[in-house]
């Protein structure tokens, strides 16, 4: 099983600055709790024991409020200097993972799956980079992604490119750290379209896809959403 996990955390939440000003987006409040607590406590279901938050804007907040330890959890940080961009902040934290393979998270983003079968998929495919997808009626607020039969992902599509039902990324990653490590990537870029966007034509890179429960609390309508739905929560 893997045993750590990098959390992307250092964005700068434009689209919830109305709604939530003063913190970074994975600090948000959901019913009193940081919306990381709730990451962090499913995390903990699967027996992780080292979390690399990878942050940036008001880390000190993050860093303050949570310290160097969470429940059974060691945190670390991974702090940019300057934006980074989400391959870069990646990229930082990378150099913090001990194993070969680790999870990555988007901090936003909370995916009710089950990671002991993702990482069983990820290894019986041989895949040295694996996504989770959601399938929704409609992909244009988020872009999409192809695949074929085999599950290999075929193609990315940017925002507004295409509409109505597909697939999204999740924001839940299997990365090989030295496939990763191996690319002689910039110290700033984006891991979707700098990234994703250029391997995925000549390397194993699967999407798989899950029905469970997803939010992205990216924007202020799903914020809150997310507050009524974590009320009772039950998704462990």
């Amino acid at each position: 099983m893997i045993k750590e996990v990098i959390i992307l955390a250092g964005g700068f939440g434009t689209r919830l600055s109305n709604v939530v000003s003063d913190l970074p987006k994975c600090m948000a409040p959901i019913n009193g709790k940081p919306f990381l607590d709730y990451q962090l406590d499913y995390l903990d279901v699967f027996g992780i024991e080292r979390v690399i938050l990878s942050v940036g804007y008001l880390h000190e907040k993050i860093i303050e409020h949570y310290g160097d330890h969470y429940k059974n959890f060691k945190l670390d940080y991974a702090i940019e200097k300057e934006p980074l961009g989400t391959g870069g902040g990646l990229k930082l934290a990378m150099k913090m993972a001990k194993g070969s393979l680790v999870y990555v998270l988007n901090g936003d983003t909370f995916y009710h799956i089950d990671y002991k079968k993702f990482l069983d998929i990820h290894r019986g495919m041989e895949a040295k980079l694996s996504i989770v997808l959601r399938e929704l009626d409609d992909v244009k607020r988020y872009g999409s992604i192809e695949r074929d039969e085999s599950k290999r992902i075929t193609g990315f599509w940017e925002k507004n490119q295409k509409s109505g039902k597909g697939f999204i990324n999740g924001g839940v990653y299997i990365f090989n750290k030295r496939f990763f490590e191996s690319q002689n990537l910039p110290d700033k870029f984006s891991l979707e379209k700098d990234f994703f966007e250029k391997i995925y034509k000549t390397e194993k890179i699967y999407g798989i896809l899950c029905r469970q429960y997803f939010i992205d609390i990216g924007v202020p309508e799903d914020y809150k959403k997310a507050q009524d739905e974590f009320k009772d929560f039950e998704y462990f």
